[in-house]
């Protein structure tokens, strides 16, 4: 009898020890995963790209908002950008240690303005890199040329709805840049421009000015 008594302590002993190595060896195994994942998550924040975001390189603020040629593209590209990708517009970007600047396959004064003037005042629009850069140089040089009033001129009634569609853009990158360019524009055309200014002004503007400035009379009413 004593020794069926002894015999199942011992038993008891043995379950209660191999339950402690169990619940030993689980304990250490999640503290194995633990380690891991926090290696891991240490070794992903790390990574070159972590590092960039964190230090950015310096063409970073010469080339803002770049685009990545190898990367999706979370909608198609826009008419300006399918026309500069096949060739469409006749000059590239040439990057420089300090600022950029267009290379023209040919001289511009031997361009024709139509449709090219049109397709860089849409390119105002844009907002990405090199887009930004190529049409508000390209828009600026083109109307530098000899004879660009009377290139100019022609195409003032296609010009200033596109022109309008920069001003009135939520982007103020993009405002800036076709306010810029309607003053280029109006430097060259001079009085030309007179007879579409009408055609800038939003709807409400001008009730908007009369309400600030009671005396105020526009030129083109």
């Amino acid at each position: 009898m004593q020794k069926s008594e002894c015999h199942g302590v011992v038993q008891l002993r043995n379950r209660k020890a191999g339950s402690c190595d169990q619940r030993t060896s689980s304990s250490m195994q999640i503290k194995h995963r633990t380690t891991v994942q926090q290696s891991n998550s240490s070794s992903s924040n790390s990574s070159p790209e972590t590092a960039r975001k964190v230090h950015p390189r310096p063409s970073d603020k010469l080339n803002p908002k770049t685009i990545n040629p190898f990367g999706e593209q979370s909608r198609a590209p826009s008419a300006f950008a399918a026309i500069y990708s096949k060739g469409g517009i006749p000059c590239r970007l040439v990057h420089g240690s300090v600022k950029h600047k267009l290379q023209w396959e040919c001289p511009p004064e031997n361009l024709p303005f139509d449709p090219l003037l049109i397709t860089l005042a849409e390119g105002l629009r844009e907002t990405k890199h090199p887009y930004t850069f190529v049409s508000k140089e390209g828009f600026r040089e083109l109307l530098l040329v000899q004879g660009a009033l009377e290139k100019a001129v022609p195409l003032l009634p296609r010009l200033i709805p596109v022109l309008k569609a920069a001003l009135v853009h939520m982007d103020d990158e993009v405002f800036a840049r076709g306010l810029n360019a309607l003053v280029q524009l109006s430097v060259v055309v001079g009085p030309s421009l007179n007879d579409h200014l009408k055609h800038l002004l939003t709807s409400g503007s001008l009730i908007i000015i009369k309400s600030k400035i009671p005396t105020y009379c526009s030129i083109c009413c």
